[in-house]
């Protein structure tokens, strides 16, 4: 009996094809997406892929479905924790954040983060991201061609460094810039290995990526050990860039001052903790989006144009403020078509508690359990001629008849995303000042993507760039 055809448990799962001994190691390692993608293709919305050598075999029960989805992350949400090998690596490097944590540890830590992403508290960063956008602008001014990707990844974090740390995120973003792909790759690396050395080993990779983890912990734990001596408070009162960073409203100040009755305040370490995850998921998610926004918009020269009449509609000439978002819809839909094509969390892996059924198919207890937006954004019942650009798939009339799981970048049920709301402000204002702008052409037709800890590129995502100044 296979591990999928349990009595009593629903239909078996059916398996994708691999090779005799390996299974679909190889085609995972050089197209995992591609594989997701035609294992729904050819065998449904559950599908177990095996891969690996027997006795380190992985197997993976793949949900592709709205409602599947749905189950996973919402209604059976306790069922399906964050317990795998690639979660561990996370929290061995990031610690034990918002993002990994699990059980009272998380309760207690959404709590005392929740009121710090109120949509009103939140709105009041829209004057940060329009700076750090408008010293992009200025950077553009020589530049005939330019890689988004690139380009988009040194905005947000930017962006988010500022929000996160004030005036010392000048200080910060140069060391996370340069440690943070060393130690991303290192946990991608580790997170889908069937077996790893200690990292206490003194191997040229452990070595390498010690060394980064020393010097992020290092520069967070020095900001954060000034900011507790302090009270909690940054010192100044506007930077040099005219943002505005008033003492106490960046958000680490906020974090140190996050307390309550029932669940204390966070002490230095749990700090650093939260803000590494700040840092990994606020600066990478939202710079996909935005960059594969500009890529498709460039590919797509008349959706370009409609994007930009409302913003020249909406702003004229004056800097967007947080309320703009709600009057600029085409802009808005513009950004969802872009995450449900190029989802900065392509792929989100769960292991079973008990054993389920997912849409009449049997996942025994243990599983290993892969959900995949990446494939649920193109499922062919919800999304007609699915790798078509077309931002009008996001009118309201078009979202309310499809089931709430077709499209869900970030993510669904008790563990949503708290940042969803700043990704958006972000995103909006920041795609509205570069459109103004420049006009954009595609030089590359084609960005070749895989999944890491988020989407990544690999290769350029170039734009010819055309100012509109004067």
């Amino acid at each position: 009996m296979t591990v999928g055809s349990h009595a009593g448990a629903g239909r078996e799962v059916p398996e994708l094809a691999g090779v005799p001994l390996l299974g679909s190691l190889l085609d995972l390692k050089s197209d995992s997406l591609g594989t997701y993608l035609r294992a729904q293709q050819r065998h449904g919305d559950v599908v177990r892929i095996t891969a690996g050598p027997p006795g380190l075999r992985a197997e993976l029960y793949c949900v592709f479905s709205p409602e599947g989805a749905q189950q996973v992350l919402g209604s059976q949400a306790a069922n399906f924790r964050k317990d795998n090998s690639f979660y561990q690596e996370v929290r061995e490097s990031f610690g034990n954040g918002l993002l990994t944590s699990q059980d009272e540890d998380y309760l207690r830590q959404r709590r005392l983060v929740q009121p710090l992403f109120t949509k009103r508290r939140v709105d009041g960063y829209a004057g940060a991201v329009a700076a750090e956008t408008e010293l992009t602008l200025c950077a553009w001014r020589e530049a005939e061609v330019v890689d988004v990707c690139d380009e988009m990844t040194h905005l947000a974090l930017r962006a988010v460094t500022r929000i996160l740390f004030g005036t010392d995120g000048d200080t910060a973003v140069d060391v996370v810039d340069r440690c943070f792909p060393v130690i991303t790759e290192y946990v991608l690396r580790r997170g889908y290995s069937p077996a790893n050395l200690p990292r206490t080993w003194p191997t040229p990779a452990n070595k390498r990526a010690a060394a980064a983890l020393d010097e992020l912990y290092a520069v967070c734990d020095r900001i954060v050990a000034e900011r507790l001596g302090s009270g909690g408070s940054s010192s100044s009162s506007e930077d040099a860039r005219g943002a505005r960073a008033a003492a106490g409203d960046d958000l680490l100040s906020l974090l140190a001052g996050a307390k309550s009755a029932d669940d204390a305040e966070f002490d230095a370490v749990e700090l650093r903790e939260q803000v590494l995850i700040f840092l990994l998921a606020g600066h990478e998610t939202t710079a996909t989006s935005l960059a594969f926004a500009l890529h498709l918009l460039a590919r797509h020269p008349e959706q370009q144009g409609r994007a930009r009449e409302e913003v020249s509609r909406v702003l004229g000439d004056r800097t967007p403020e947080a309320a703009d978002l709600d009057r600029l819809p085409y802009l808005t839909r513009v950004l969802k078509e872009a995450m449900r094509l190029y989802p900065a969390a392509p792929v989100i892996g769960r292991q079973a508690v008990a054993e389920t059924r997912i849409d009449g198919h049997g996942v025994p207890a243990g599983a290993d359990v892969i959900i995949a937006p990446w494939v649920t954004h193109r499922h062919p019942l919800h999304w007609p001629d699915p790798d078509r650009f077309d931002p009008d798939r996001f009118t309201p009339e078009a979202e309310a008849a499809r089931p709430r799981y077709a499209w869900f970048p970030f993510g669904g049920g008790p563990r949503a995303c708290i940042g969803q709301h700043f990704s958006m402000l972000e995103s909006v204002i920041a795609l509205a000042m570069i459109l103004r702008a420049y006009e954009f052409e595609a030089v590359d037709a084609d960005v070749p993507v895989s999944t890491g800890i988020t989407l990544r590129a690999n290769g350029p995502a170039r734009c010819r760039l055309r100012s509109l100044a004067g």
